[in-house]
This record gives C-alpha cells, structure tokens and sequence, in this order.
C-alpha cells in the first residue's frame, strides 16, 4: 500500500472532534502493522478513543518518536467542492478533511515505520510509532493523558518528530521548508463587563453592551506588543539571507519592533502567519450575556482565545490586554497550556540535510508554529519535538489557508516525497 493509498483510507474514517470515534481508524492502522509482524497496544481514556503505541528495538542511543493524531476538525458549515470524507483524487489532488492536519502525517510515518521493518534497517535508538487520538481539543484524551499515564512508553526518547512544519512555501522565487522547533502555548480568557441592567422599553447608553462594543473594536484594530522570539528571529534571518533586494530587506525590518508593524501592514495576507509569530495574540470568540429580549443585561461574558509566545506568561497577556482595550474588566484565566521550553536545535541541521538532499533548491528554516501541538505534551517529559511533515507544494498554493477550511487538500504525489524524508530522518535522529 502506498503513502497516498493509506491516507485515503484514513481521509475515510469520519474522525471528526468532538466526539472524535478514533477507534476503527486507529485499528485500520493496527492491522497493518500486525499484518507486518509489528506488535502494538492500545491505551485508551475511553474506548472509542485509543492510542496507539509501537516499537521497533534500536541500537542504544536515544530514542525517537513519531507521533500524529487521526481526529480532525468539524466541516459543518463549510462548501466542499468534493466531499471531505470521501478521499477523491482529482486535478491531481487527494481531497478531504485531514488531507494536510494530519492524517497524510500519519500516513508518512506509518509508511516509513513499515519500512524500516521490512528493510531491517539499524536504528541508532528505538523508534517509536504514537496513532494519537483528540489533538483537535487538546490531546486530553490522547497525548496529555498518554504521556501523563503511562510515561514509562518514552523512557529513553529524546527527540518526537510531529506535525507543524515541511509545507514548502515559495517567496520572490526561493522554496522554503519550515521546520517546527517550538510553538506557542495556550491561554484561554473570560472578560467579564459589567454595567446598569433594566427594562428594554428604556434607553440605555454605556452599559455593558456598549462596553463589550468598545473593547471588540479596541481588539480589531490594535496589536498587542511586538516581541521577537529565538525562533522567530533564525526564521527571518534566514529567510532575510537567502532572499535580496527589497524582498531581502523587507525581513531585515521585522526584525526591528520598531519597524515591525508597519512592515506587516504592507505585506498584508503574506504577513499573516509572521504577524502570529512576532506578538501574543487573543482573538474574540464566544460572547455570552442576556437572558431575556426584553432585559437589558447587567452583565456580558466574552470569551478569549489567547496565544502566548515562548517566555512570556498569563500575566503578560493580561497586561497586554488591559492596555489594549483601556476598559476595566474582570479578565480570568481559565484554561492555561504547559509552558514551552527554548528551542533545541541539535538535529535540526539533520533534518534541514534531508530536504536539500531530495530538493536541492530547499531553504529549510527554523519556525515557530503559532497554534499548538502534541509536542507540547511530549515536551513535559523532556522531549523535544520537531514539526516535519514535509511537502512539497505547488507555488502559490497556501496549506494553512485551507487548513480547517474548506477544500483541504495535499497533491497526490506529495506523499512518497514526505514519507522518503521521514525514512531517512529516522535512520539518523
């Protein structure tokens, strides 16, 4: 079975989360490997929800993880051009939920743990193979709980290899490859507003209405501070030195925060994902306040999606936060990710080889990934994780513009490109 073939199969087992069913689809994968002669388990918080562990003994040195998750996100609502639970292949594309986030990850890393079976290939450590389920909400059902309960399966592990980085993108002509080396942590507020309540038939200016209208236009037209990250800064350094000219300088001024804003606005949509990565974010998302038509509410709730960069914690985004909005609010913290260890870069020159030996136009770079991943559960035990998944695109094609969007799609043979990359990363990590 081919890389693209498996992620097909896998497209087709509706995982979506809540409520997730990863099971039949972590099974499919468990029938290939006892098929291979491959023992696994399963470690499940619940029984529709297992994960998945494998191992194939290794010389002495340190082990090496490879680690995705099957669950994907909600299409409800979304206009598919092909059905997203039905893995077609047209245009040259394999298309459905999970193409990119991350069941073709998946696919890769089962393919090229099946073939270091199959070859005998000698392992400098262990080579580990984590199906992971619930990563969609957090891995409480999956990573969190699995490294939390039952640890001893990464004794020895040094280094995960996971999602959030290999989508090549092209600038002014150069093919970059991101690879992960760090991410950003979560950090979920409740604002609450408060203001004079009453009888809808009666006029009410400066309530908390009013006030919930001035702080969401105070967030949609503000930044919070510019910090620039270790990450961050060898992403733009790299790419400032891999590029000239105007394009060239145009990331030399990211680097400068006083500078940084106004080069962003002139990007434009090119500069979303670098916008992410150079400040703390929070974005609006649940407001919750009134009871009835005719009640003018003294009270409105707005829930909060904050992003921390690494280095920075709770405390700093509520600073922000305040100065931001020039409202006084109750601002609670109410759900706060694992804190994020300083990158560790000791294979990343491992991984950057790779890729300039199967593209020898790449530029692979450190980057940090804006939303959060596995590795930050694996990170508890002391495991470094590095995003390499990679792909190579079409220029101009955007993955993370489709990414829990509609239309997610991977080309068709981008599959044996990533899983040879894969293959030969675990012969040397």
């Amino acid at each position: 079975m081919t890389p693209a073939e498996l992620v097909r199969d896998l497209i087709r087992f509706d995982t979506t989360n809540p409520p997730g069913n990863e099971r039949a689809c972590v099974e499919h994968i468990g029938t290939l490997l006892t098929e291979a002669g491959i023992p696994w388990k399963s470690y499940a918080a619940s029984p529709e929800r297992p994960n998945l562990v494998a191992r194939l003994e290794g010389g002495g040195g340190p082990g090496l993880v490879l680690q995705g998750h099957v669950d994907v996100v909600t299409t409800v609502n979304q206009r598919w051009t092909h059905p997203p639970f039905a893995a077609e292949v047209a245009d040259g594309w394999i298309w459905g939920r999970g193409a990119l986030d991350m069941k073709n990850g998946v696919a890769m890393m089962v393919a090229a743990f099946l073939r270091a079976k199959r070859e005998g290939v000698k392992l400098p450590g262990d080579l580990v193979l984590a199906v992971l389920a619930d990563e969609e909400a957090g891995g409480v059902e999956g990573a969190a709980w699995l490294t939390d309960n039952h640890p001893e399966l990464f004794a020895g592990v040094r280094y995960t290899i996971g999602e959030g980085g290999g989508y090549s993108h092209e600038v002014d002509g150069r093919r970059f490859f991101p690879i992960m080396v760090s991410e950003k942590r979560g950090c979920q507020l409740l604002l609450t507003l408060r203001g004079p309540g009453g009888h809808g038939s009666l006029p009410m200016r400066g309530g908390s209405m009013a006030r919930l209208g001035s702080v969401l236009r105070a967030l949609d037209g503000a930044r919070l501070p510019v910090h620039i990250t270790a990450a961050v800064r060898m992403q733009l350094e790299g790419m400032r030195d891999a590029l000239s000219g105007a394009v060239s300088e145009r990331y030399a001024r990211l680097l400068d925060p006083a500078q940084t804003d106004r080069v962003l606005d002139q990007m434009g949509a090119e500069g979303r994902s670098l916008d992410a990565g150079l400040h703390n974010t929070v974005n609006a998302t649940i407001v919750e306040g009134g009871l009835k038509i005719n009640v003018i509410p003294s009270e409105v709730r707005l829930s909060l999606d904050g992003r921390l960069l690494p280095g920075y914690g709770p405390d700093d985004l509520v600073g922000e936060l305040r100065a931001a909005i020039s409202e006084e609010a109750e601002i609670e913290v109410v759900k706060l990710g694992p804190a994020q260890p300083e990158p560790d870069l000791g294979r990343f020159e491992v991984l950057a080889g790779v890729l300039k030996e199967l593209d020898p136009a790449a530029v692979p770079i450190p980057s940090l990934v804006t939303g959060g991943t596995d590795g930050r559960h694996f990170a508890k035990l002391g495991i470094a994780t590095y995003g390499f998944t990679p792909v190579l695109l079409p220029p101009g094609f955007d993955a993370w513009a489709v990414i829990h969007d509609a239309d997610e799609r991977i080309p068709a043979d981008a599959l044996d490109f990533g899983t040879e990359a894969i293959f030969r990363a675990i012969q040397r990590l």
